[in-house]
């Protein structure tokens, strides 16, 4: 009896570098975005004043989005837990049976806590920079009303889902499945964030919310992501042959272990 309680010990935690790993990108990803936003709208900002078109400067915080979302993805650690930093990819990938419901509590739980001291440390460096408007936590609220704001979240998570799950599931186009995320990041900031504020993201509106106090229409950021993903899935199973879906990896590379599939390096076989 004992053999078997420490072998159900040693396998729940036996993924705890991929958890962290949830954590670490989500709370990157968090700082990023606040260091960009407040460089590029805090009043005292030169280059506030040196862009003063404000559709300008939205592109290029969505281009650092972007790029930032890119080289998590491709980051080595990034490779090792598939980069999902978001609840409503992984939980969509449990949906489709990719990724074990242990796994993603862990990852889910990660997230959030990632998301959160993301937001904190990003308080710490910039101080009333990043908590005062217009930057104000880089919290994500409807820009014209909360009915618009589900529908545009709920469309561009569907869409960001379908594009993953069709690219990564094609041998010839996975490789750029990562790229194509962060294109659609960059779009929808630019495009996008005046309808909701472009979050797609449960735990990255979460540790904004939390710290700045700020919930307005906060349930907007907690299902519309979910059911605009679970819908891209849902799609994507009825109308694939054979209805397989892929990994739940953004980038599956060959030299890292995958705990979703099972893959194993040969060097790694031992």
């Amino acid at each position: 009896m004992s053999s078997i309680v420490s072998q159900r010990s040693e396998s729940a935690l036996a993924h705890w570098r991929e958890y962290l790993i949830e954590a670490w990108a989500l709370g990157v990803f968090m700082v990023s975005a606040g260091l960009f936003t407040a460089l590029l709208e805090h009043p005292s900002s030169p280059l506030t004043h040196l862009i003063g078109d404000e559709s300008i400067r939205r592109a290029l915080i969505g281009l650092a989005m972007g790029a930032t979302a890119v080289a998590l993805i491709y980051s080595p650690w990034g490779k090792r837990s598939g980069a999902h930093m978001n609840p409503a990819v992984t939980l969509t990938f449990l949906r489709l049976g990719k990724i074990a419901p242990r796994d993603a509590f862990a990852y889910i739980v990660c997230q959030f806590v990632g998301a959160t001291l993301g937001v904190l440390i990003t308080l710490w460096i910039l101080r009333d920079a990043f908590a005062m408007p217009p930057v104000n936590y880089v919290v994500t609220v409807p820009g014209i009303n909360p009915l618009v704001a589900f529908m545009a979240e709920l469309a561009i998570s569907a869409v960001l889902m379908a594009t993953v799950l069709v690219l990564s599931s094609a041998p010839r186009f996975a490789p750029f499945t990562g790229l194509a995320a962060g294109c659609l990041v960059f779009l929808y900031i630019t495009f996008e964030a005046p309808l909701s504020g472009m979050s797609m993201n449960p735990a990255r509106s979460f540790g904004s919310a939390v710290i700045a106090g700020i919930w307005t229409d906060f349930w907007i950021y907690l299902t519309a992501p979910l059911l605009g993903m679970q819908l891209a899935a849902a799609l994507f199973i009825a109308l694939r042959t054979p209805r397989r879906a892929p990994c739940a990896k953004l980038c599956h590379d060959l030299r890292q272990p995958c705990i979703h599939c099972g893959y194993r390096p040969p060097e790694a076989t031992s």
